[in-house]
């Protein structure tokens, strides 16, 4: 599997419970979302201006995707909403490695490139590193409905959050692209 039929699996909704541990505090906390995974051509104008922000020519992008939230966490009661776009660029150098650029962060609320791998088991790592902080996830799809996800937060050279995320797909039985790779073997 390579970084466009992830995302192409990915594309839908979904129902997210997440549980964090918080290392310092010694604490966890569940949460749950609702995520929505939109597929965006490669000529959308979001997929363009953010290649253009980090200076990458668009052309190397296939596309990419808008991912918005809409959540609660134990700790607060209060809503959690918001939308990222993210835009894979493949490395042409390195098969399954590439930069992940993102309008938003994963920790922070600023735009960040940071990189990706695919792994040869199906599995995307996430890895972004910001001034004081470094993030890293890992998801896969358990089968086609169920995606998982785990991810570290490190601050000032330690750990300082530990997650884990299950992810059920709403209202599709099958992801756009299995649904086109069964209508190609026929």
């Amino acid at each position: 599997m390579d970084i466009k039929e992830f995302f192409e699996m990915s594309a839908g909704k979904w129902f997210s419970q997440r549980t964090s541990h918080h290392l310092a505090f010694k604490q966890s906390e569940s949460g749950k979302s609702d995520i929505r995974i939109e597929m965006l051509p490669a000529n959308d104008p979001e997929v363009i201006k953010l290649c253009e922000q980090y200076e990458i020519n668009p052309s190397l992008a296939w596309g990419g995707a808008r991912v918005t939230w809409d959540g609660t966490m134990e700790w607060d009661q209060e809503k959690h909403t918001g939308s990222s776009v993210l835009v894979p660029i493949p490395d042409p150098d390195k098969p399954g490695e590439g930069k992940l650029l993102r309008d938003v962060g994963y920790a922070e609320k600023a735009g960040v490139a940071g990189r990706y791998v695919m792994g040869s088991d199906g599995a995307l790592t996430l890895i972004t590193e910001y001034e004081t902080m470094y993030s890293e996830e890992r998801l896969w799809f358990a089968s086609p409905n169920l995606r998982l996800r785990t991810s570290i937060l490190k601050r000032f050279g330690g750990f300082s959050m530990a997650s884990f995320c299950s992810e059920i797909r709403l209202g599709v039985t099958t992801p756009p692209a299995a649904a086109n790779a069964a209508e190609v073997k026929s």
